[in-house]
């Protein structure tokens, strides 16, 4: 299982150090595009979809969550960049059916980061383009929840009319760095969604290998089994907060939702 690490950066997380540092950074929110990573050493060897998805554009961020810019997918998960304080934001999505069984995806193997892990309903990044970025933490909040039902579809066929933008809630934000292997990590500022919905499940195979609806008690089963791997994003809010939320999915919940500061990981 990859390890989630507390770093102290060398560099304090800023507009200026950020320009200064990565060049790749388009100061342009949208509509900046990437070099093609079609013929990128970098990504030599790797699923052609998944090459293509490493064009994206991600949000860049301070240390505060303040936009910064944008850049590419694959420059904002490059482990030499992110050693030097590159962060861009993402979400997780968890996604209960009306039986609060959370639903599971197992990342396919053709995956650049973590692949073969199991994670939680959907994790993904909302993108440099109109309707996902946002400045303050309303319209942020608003924008993940537009990138999650993209993506929910995207990764798991699940159309936007059984997950409306709505019902989306939104609880905290969690600050962490951690790496996949030598080359590739994760770095990011990740907003937590929470959605209680019935829905009809397509995986795309390029993205899903396997899913599962888990009870707390079969999810806690799955992590004695050593021969599952979880992504460290998905552990890290196992091992904080998941349960507790859990436990308040049907009352309470409110009492945990719209948190203002970032928790640092």
């Amino acid at each position: 299982m990859s390890s989630t690490t507390t770093v102290t950066q060398t560099n304090t997380i800023t507009a200026e150090n950020v320009l200064r540092l990565f060049p790749e950074v388009n100061t342009t929110l949208i509509g900046a595009g990437a070099q093609t990573s079609a013929t990128d050493n970098d990504l030599e060897g790797y699923d052609e979809e998944q090459i293509r998805l490493m064009d994206e554009m991600c949000i860049v961020l301070d240390e505060n969550d303040v936009p910064i810019g944008s850049a590419s997918k694959k420059v904002c998960h490059l482990m030499e960049n992110i050693d030097q304080g590159l962060l861009h934001r993402a979400f997780s999505v968890f996604l209960f059916d009306s039986n609060n069984r959370l639903l599971l995806q197992q990342r396919a193997t053709e995956k650049i980061t973590f692949p073969d892990m199991w994670t939680n309903t959907c994790c993904s990044h909302p993108l440099g383009i109109p309707g996902e970025t946002g400045v303050g933490l309303d319209a942020s909040v608003q924008g993940v929840r537009r990138a999650g039902q993209r993506k929910l579809d995207h990764e798991l066929g699940i159309k936007a009319a059984q997950v409306p933008l709505d019902d989306f809630k939104f609880l905290t934000r969690i600050h962490y760095k951690s790496p996949s292997d030598g080359k590739w990590g994760e770095h990011e500022i990740d907003y937590i969604l929470f959605i209680k919905a019935n829905v009809d499940i397509e995986p795309n195979p390029n993205e899903v290998q396997a899913t599962r609806y888990v009870s707390q008690s079969d999810l806690k089963a799955m992590f004695e089994d050593k021969n599952l791997k979880f992504t460290p994003w998905f552990k890290l809010i196992c091992n904080s907060m998941l349960f507790e939320w859990w436990d308040h999915l049907d009352s309470g919940l409110e009492k945990y939702t719209g948190e203002t500061e970032i928790r640092r990981m």
